[in-house]
């Protein structure tokens, strides 16, 4: 796609919402082991009082692409064996150790084992260009280009400005470089987890004051299909082989939410069983909002041992 066909396609609104609720398919990666700092991506920082302010601007899909985003499925838990960091094959579409073990423990039908399940279900998360426009804490980023890592929460705000619950509400494609908005990223902790609820897009405006400003932004974005090149997957066999060591034969595990001493999970309803799909045992309230936030930490507390 050039350009011009991206300016007279207005980034396939349509077609981006069939993708919102068709949920995508599978997504991607990062080596969350790894140690370096990637500049390309932004995070956002908090104050002193906890709180977290920041105004970015989603972008449309890069050249060549078609959609502007990436989803990955990843796993991170610890047991006796150590950590296990590592993204899921089900991403791909493709069997996943833990998610077939997860599996396994739903169905014994023992509280016990679900809980354990629960512990190991897996995170997501999404990847997209962003600009930012406003970052108090570090103003140096400002009007820059960048890969932005998020959660379902954030998802989530994307999926109501594009599909509006109330009839007077208008739609609007957060992804659009002309009739596109701003979102307004308002962070609060809560129970020590990141929460995104007072997060907000504000009305639709064009992104620069000209095309040719918009064309050299839309230059600078970063290709979101490598998420799910296969480098960044290690095989059935490989992840079996960690997936065992971890365990070392003692079901009983823990994960870095609890080391971040979170909230009771809710209950939660039966997931239906599919050898090829995560049991996805059921979400708590926390872990979809920040995901990324509790599996960066998992990453830094491997690393540390």
């Amino acid at each position: 796609m050039d350009f011009e066909t991206l300016k007279q396609s207005s980034s396939n609104f349509d077609k981006l919402t069939k993708a919102i609720e068709a949920n995508l398919n599978p997504e991607d990666k990062q080596n969350n082991k790894s140690k370096y700092q990637d500049d390309r991506f932004w995070k956002p920082e908090l104050d002193k009082t906890g709180n977290g302010f920041a105004v970015i601007r989603f972008l449309p899909a890069p050249e060549g692409e078609d959609l502007p985003w990436q989803r990955v499925w990843s796993h991170a838990f610890q047991d006796v064996g150590g950590w296990y960091i590592e993204n899921s094959l089900t991403t791909l579409g493709q069997k996943d150790p833990v998610s077939e073990e997860n599996t396994r423990l739903w169905n014994t039908g023992l509280d016990s084992d679900k809980e354990i399940a629960r512990k190991r279900k897996r995170k997501l998360s999404y990847f997209s260009n962003i600009l930012v426009v406003s970052d108090p804490k570090h103003p140096e980023n400002e009007g820059k280009v960048f890969l932005f890592k998020f959660g379902k929460k954030i998802f989530d705000k994307i999926t109501e400005a594009m599909k509006p619950e109330f009839e007077d509400e208008k739609p609007i494609n957060p992804f659009d470089f002309w009739e596109g908005a701003n979102f307004k990223l308002k962070i609060r902790k809560v129970d020590g987890y990141w929460n995104y609820d007072k997060s907000e897009f504000d009305s639709p405006s064009t992104i620069k004051e000209n095309d040719e400003a918009i064309e050299e932004l839309w230059n600078k974005q970063y290709p979101l299909k490598p998420f799910l090149a296969a480098e960044n997957f290690k095989s059935y066999d490989e992840l079996k082989a960690k997936l065992d060591k971890v365990l070392s034969g003692v079901r009983n595990t823990g994960t870095a939410e609890d080391v971040m001493d979170p909230p009771t999970s809710p209950t939660v309803s039966e997931p239906v069983v599919n050898e090829t799909v995560d049991t996805s045992v059921a979400s708590t309230s926390n872990d979809e909002d920040d995901g990324d936030e509790t599996l960066d930490y998992f990453s830094k507390l491997a690393n540390d041992d």
